[in-house]
């Protein structure tokens, strides 16, 4: 006998409204778009069609199926080891981020590569960039301290012709600096967005997995399997979430002129008050805290900009004139 079914709802009501990833997934049409999805899909507990989330090989094909069917990418690998982010999540972002835009256009989102954004640590996915490409068709420069990271980034890019001219990758070669060497003298972005690593060691990364599989799993686990992959920097630094953010904080008022708004996600509610003194000490203008939740996962995008209301203008008048296609 099969066990007592949840009741899920038919649409994923929590995400945001334009995210394509509301639906529950129809393994009949992702196959379709996908075949090589198949081998991984077998009855869950309660009968339904799914594939096994702790296995990192069929998440992995998952996402490479969601980003061919939803996004127009034939061709997505990353690395073995290397972080293989929930897509629903990373949309929401993008999506909330073209809504702070459009609130400077009267609520009109500003389509095109004229639009510039920086993605702070892109990873070997590249996943901000391919979805706020495919979107929005907003060009982007992602940055990342890793070397392995920005060569696959580069290959996604390199095999996917839509993408080739629209994003762009560059090697932090400081890990200690996030904007310096990466946005160049007269360089301007209307936007950046940050996934800053969470935890503080590697010690707490393990037990921070540890204990997600123990709740969906609903038994004791003894072994941290990352399912969705992860390196050191992509997990965890000296001081976690909210110390990178700090260091982010404290080094974009260099570049309070190069930036229409900076943003980045906050995990971690408790590090909201140290990230609002962080803003407060730069003399951030406006910082504005955009909610989100996935399933069980609450989070938030923090946002803050050094311009004025009347300097904002001027730039959406300034750049954004500027269309290139």
């Amino acid at each position: 006998m099969l066990p007592k079914k949840k009741e899920h709802p038919a649409e994923k009501l929590q995400l945001h409204a334009r995210n394509k990833h509301r639906a529950r997934y129809d393994f009949n049409i992702l196959v379709r778009s996908c075949p090589a999805l198949k081998t991984f899909i077998a009855k869950n507990a309660y009968g339904d069609a799914s594939i096994d989330f702790f296995n990192p090989e069929a998440v992995k094909m998952l996402n490479r199926t969601l980003l061919q069917h939803y996004y127009n990418i034939n061709n997505w690998d990353i690395p073995a080891g290397y972080l293989c982010p929930p897509i629903p999540g990373r949309a929401d972002y993008i999506h909330y981020i073209a809504d702070l835009l459009g609130s400077l256009n009267n609520t009109t989102i500003p389509i095109g590569n004229h639009i510039k954004c920086l993605d702070i640590g892109t990873g070997a996915n590249c996943v901000y960039p391919i979805i706020g490409n495919s979107e929005y068709g907003w060009s982007f420069t992602s940055s990342d301290i890793d070397t392995v990271a920005v060569a696959s980034a580069q290959k996604i890019i390199s095999e996917n012709p839509s993408l080739q001219g629209q994003i762009e990758v560059r090697l932090q070669t400081n890990p200690n600096d996030i904007f310096k060497n990466i946005i160049q003298k007269d360089e301007f972005f209307d936007v950046t967005v940050c996934n800053p690593p969470f935890h503080s060691s590697e010690t707490a990364a393990k037990a921070g997995t540890l204990r997600k599989l123990n709740n969906l799993k609903q038994h004791k686990a003894t072994k941290a399997v990352l399912n969705f992959g992860g390196k050191q920097h992509e997990l965890w630094c000296s001081g976690g979430e909210e110390q990178f953010t700090e260091n982010m904080i404290r080094q974009s008022k260099e570049y309070a002129a190069s930036c229409l708004w900076f943003s980045t996600l906050i995990s971690k509610s408790s590090n909201l008050n140290d990230v609002y003194k962080a803003l407060k000490k730069v003399g951030a203008s406006e910082v504005k805290t955009i909610p989100m939740a996935q399933g069980n996962k609450v989070s938030r995008v923090v946002a803050w900009t050094f311009l004025s209301t009347q300097e904002q203008q001027n730039w959406v008048t300034a750049q954004w004139n500027k269309k290139t296609n």
